[in-house]
């Protein structure tokens, strides 16, 4: 049962071989014998056993044969986890911050609603890097999530709790959020499936805010079929977002089998020139499974993507800057005690709210931002964009998709790279580009290093996420990189492991 995919669940639960609450339960026995790996913030059991039980009602299961309005729950009983970036009513919603450690939120996000309407039900909110910001999930105030295939190894960042659970076996599936790679690159690290939408392609209401103009949320799951289910739930019009955009979804479950016969795919040699020799063999043989299906390969120029990593963290810096003024202490969130004056309130309540990598970010935004600083930063930043942006433009004009590498290496060691910031941020090299272009981008599981999984990354034009997933599922039918488990979820359940 746990070893299923999402998709395989939500059909054994309307074919009445189990019910959401027998599969809500295993999987809350799980996290209970896995608080280890500390992937989780907050873990709902009563409501999500409640929504359990609702599905059930709904899909009017009598003597183990269900009935009612099937095709209303496309993710009926569907266990998942949202990243703790979401709100959620009633709920804790702490965007792994002190600063919102007391914060209940008042309301779902669009995301949190879309799901539960479609039948998902929640277990709990996955841990992450404080206000998203950082690529390994060390920076969180509620501690560092492990990653499930070596627990001495960060999961990603800085949606690694979500990623982390996926690859554990802890839910079906979960949500992340993408800003320069942190669905993309925690999917590499933990072996599973990780998809940012276009810009635009899935509302950011209710989402706590980090750069309002990366920000996008994305599923995270064990194969591309479950973040095609996903994404058809997730995606659309908000009202509430007037960046939503104004465009139909698509039928991204109709679409998995269209093959990649025909399908031009870009190579592109920035990507791969700096890579070693393992990582450019892996990405070699997704390159030859998809040759084999009849794709053809193109070599193409990118000549702007080494100003990616820089202009990313300036903009994102300075967008961070803005969103997080909102917490002072007097509205909502942490406040400290017997302030002296409202000076004081601002001063003591965001230095003891926010964690070091928050506030290292919040000064390089504020200065960038700053006068006297702002053309020669922030503007030659959103100038650099543009080229960026450019270049991709032109490339989608010779082929349909581009392959390159997710990350420059296998996960690191917990602390490793704790004092060196430079090569902290080196870590999103191959994810910001797509990220500063707004376009769709996909990492999917591509083999193993030393016992340690590594993924490729697909990046497709704007809206294309239908081709992203479909490319996605035919190397999955002919590969198995995505079936493997962590060793110490293989032994529990006796599956197959790496």
């Amino acid at each position: 049962m746990l070893d299923a995919s999402l998709t395989e669940q939500v059909k054994a639960i309307k074919a009445g071989d189990y019910s959401a609450t027998e599969l809500t339960r295993a999987y809350l026995e799980r996290i209970a014998a896995a608080q280890s790996l500390n992937c989780f913030i907050s873990v709902l059991a009563d409501s999500a056993l409640a929504q359990a039980k609702r599905v059930d009602q709904q899909l009017g299961k009598r003597a183990g044969k269900p009935s009612g309005k099937l095709e209303a729950l496309p993710l009926a009983g569907a266990a998942i986890a949202h990243k703790d970036i979401f709100c959620q009513a009633g709920t804790l919603s702490t965007a792994g911050s002190k600063m919102l450690s007391n914060f209940i939120s008042p309301y779902d996000a669009t995301v949190v609603s879309k799901l539960s309407a479609a039948g998902a039900v929640t277990l709990g909110k996955t841990n992450l890097d404080e206000f998203a910001m950082g690529s390994s999930n060390e920076h969180s105030h509620y501690g560092p999530t492990l990653n499930p295939w070596d627990p001495s190894r960060v999961p990603g960042g800085s949606s690694g709790g979500s990623a982390a659970a996926v690859a554990a076996r802890l839910c079906s599936a979960a949500t992340g959020t993408d800003t320069g790679g942190s669905i993309r690159q925690p999917a590499a690290f933990c072996g599973v499936t990780g998809l940012k939408p276009t810009y635009s392609r899935v509302s950011r209401w209710g989402m706590i805010a980090f750069g309002s103009s990366l920000d996008q949320a994305g599923p995270m799951a064990r194969t591309a079929e479950d973040c095609a289910l996903l994404l058809g739930c997730m995606a659309g019009v908000d009202p509430n977002d007037s960046t939503s955009a104004q465009r139909p979804v698509d039928d991204y479950m109709g679409q998995l089998q269209v093959p990649l016969a025909g399908v031009r795919v870009g190579r592109c040699p920035e990507f791969e020139q700096s890579l070693d020799a393992s990582l450019a063999a892996a990405l070699e043989q997704v390159a030859k499974e998809m040759e084999s299906q009849g794709a053809s390969f193109t070599e193409i120029q990118l000549p702007n993507t080494h100003l990616a990593t820089s202009c990313y963290y300036l903009i994102a810096s300075a967008e961070c800057s803005a969103n997080l003024a909102r917490y002072d202490g007097v509205r909502f969130g942490h406040r400290c005690e017997a302030p002296q004056n409202l000076e004081d309130l601002y001063k003591r309540s965001r230095s003891q709210g926010f964690g070091q990598e928050v506030k290292n970010r919040i000064l390089a935004g504020t200065f960038a931002l700053s006068k006297g600083h702002y053309e020669d930063y922030y503007g030659k930043a959103q100038q650099v964009r543009r080229l960026i942006k450019q270049d991709f433009e032109q490339v989608f004009g010779q082929v349909d998709l581009l392959l390159a590498p997710t990350t420059p290496r296998t996960a690191f060691r917990l602390g490793e790279l704790a004092e060196n910031a430079g090569a902290m941020y080196y870590q999103d090299v191959f994810t910001v580009p797509a990220s500063l272009a707004g376009l769709p981008a996909l990492s999917l599981p591509a083999g193993f290093i030393d016992g340690l999984p590594i993924g490729a990354q697909l990046i497709g034009n704007y809206f294309d996420e239908a081709r992203l997933l479909a490319a996605a599922h035919q190397v999955q039918q002919n590969t198995d990189w995505h079936l493997a488990l962590p060793p110490q979820t293989a032994a529990s359940q006796g599956g197959k492991q790496q």
